[in-house]
């Protein structure tokens, strides 16, 4: 089983999923932590999903790590994992993770879930503000009046002013907005972009 599979997978599965949903992004490779750790694939539409993949030839060095992270940000987060680690994963996220074995059936791979994500009891504020660039987090600021002498701050400074002033699900609402309104992803125009909201910049929050 290799990670391609795997992915190839999951993807197919998300993308039925929401097929057709204009309020739907789906995103390889999403970073987080000032983007020194990604996830391997997040769905943003009225929450931030994010599946990390392990496949039975990757290790499970770096979960405890990501897992970690992960559970600073992502509403919800479902592990999918091979046999060969199955068990021993199982052990290194929270329980409020959710489980999907990928395995091989008849020469196909097959996604078997084991446990359904539930909510994130703690996300991070700074974090989730973390998640927006520069230009992102001064246009959130300025939607709620903050922004007067903030545009020349470092950005670290910005990200700590939203979350100290902004409620987390508002700003959460405002960070969904953003990534995805996003017109890059890893320097790659919209790749990994499934039904990019033509509505994607309306503001709900008004």
């Amino acid at each position: 089983m290799r990670d391609r599979d795997v992915r190839a997978a999951v993807r197919q599965r998300l993308e039925a999923e929401h097929f057709g949903d204009p309020n739907t992004l789906i995103v390889d490779e999403m970073g987080v932590w000032s983007g020194t750790v990604r996830i391997d694939i997040a769905v943003i539409n009225g929450e931030i999903c994010g599946y990390e993949l392990k496949s039975d030839r990757d290790t499970l060095a770096r979960l405890p790590m990501q897992a970690d992270v992960y559970s600073r940000v992502f509403d919800k987060v479902t592990l999918v994992v091979g046999d060969r680690h199955a068990r021993k994963a199982r052990g290194l996220i929270p329980k409020w993770w959710g489980v999907t074995l990928a395995r091989f059936r008849g020469g196909e791979l097959k996604l078997i879930d084991d446990r359904k994500a539930k909510s994130n009891p703690g996300r991070d504020p700074y974090l989730v503000a973390e998640l927006l660039t520069k230009d992102e987090a001064i246009a959130v600021l300025d939607q709620h009046g903050l922004a007067a002498g903030w545009r020349s701050k470092r950005i670290r400074e910005i990200h700590e002013r939203l979350a100290a002033e902004l409620p987390l699900e508002v700003l959460s609402e405002r960070v969904r907005i953003a990534l995805r309104a996003r017109q890059e992803w890893l320097g790659n125009g919209r790749s990994g972009v499934l039904d990019v909201p033509v509505d994607a910049v309306a503001d709900p929050l008004l």
